[in-house]
């Protein structure tokens, strides 16, 4: 007997690929502000910390409305996509993904800024004073000793782009092998009689998988920390 039904892996298969391209697409912009905001000063500091957090304290709804206003069919962004690259991401997979990785990137950029600041400014001062560029001191220094904090930011917006639902089904609705996640499963399931056994099932994949990429993310930190000890 097989254990999900082929709509409930359809959904999984979703879920995770949504989940995989929100986290790894986000990361080289989560490392660019976070380096900003741990390395640098700058006017306007505060105010970009703040629309950074911004999707941790605004409903999702409102977020994912804003995403639908900007990136849809007939918004400014979502026309100039299409218009110019052919692509769309109102009700696509690709839409759930860049809402996905809005709603996680106030905690990929918090795990990434606490690992760089953590890292010793004496290297990378050493590093430019023996003639490496900026950019190689970042590349060399900053960036290998700061990696446990980039793999915990891209372990926790992962999680958190798969548990993600008020953004993703504003944005980009339930549609069924396009944008039906796990979260948007399960809420279907709630409205169907008799639906209680799938939302087991797919409540017991989401909790195994977000739960092994938090305790990846916490032994990321907690190895960062031992090493700074011993160092």
């Amino acid at each position: 007997m097989d254990w999900f039904s082929p709509a409930e892996l359809t959904a999984i298969g979703v879920s995770l690929k949504v989940a995989m391209v929100a986290a790894l697409a986000s990361l080289p912009l989560g490392v660019a502000v976070a380096w900003l905001l741990a390395r640098r000063r700058f006017p306007g500091k505060a105010l970009l910390d703040a629309l950074v957090h911004l999707p941790l304290v605004l409903p999702p709804v409102v977020m994912g409305y804003a995403l639908l206003v900007m990136f849809g069919n007939q918004g400014p962004a979502g026309r100039w996509l299409h218009d110019t690259f052919g692509i769309t991401l109102a009700f696509r997979w690709t839409g759930a993904a860049l809402a996905c990785a809005v709603m996680g990137f106030p905690l990929m950029v918090r795990a990434i800024r606490l690992s760089i600041e953590n890292v010793d400014r004496k290297l990378e001062q050493a590093a430019a004073t023996l003639g490496a560029a900026p950019w190689r001191v970042f590349l060399t220094v900053t960036l290998p000793l700061a990696w446990p904090g980039l793999v915990a930011g891209a372990a926790l917006a992962f999680a958190k782009a798969l548990g993600e639902f008020g953004a993703t089904i504003t944005f980009v609705s339930a549609i069924p092998g396009e944008t039906q996640t796990l979260s948007a499963a399960i809420y279907g399931l709630m409205q169907v009689p008799g639906g209680e056994a799938g939302i087991w099932r797919l409540a017991a994949v989401s909790l195994l998988i977000s739960l092994g990429a938090l305790l990846l993310s916490e032994w990321l930190v907690r190895r960062q920390r031992g090493a700074e000890e011993e160092a």
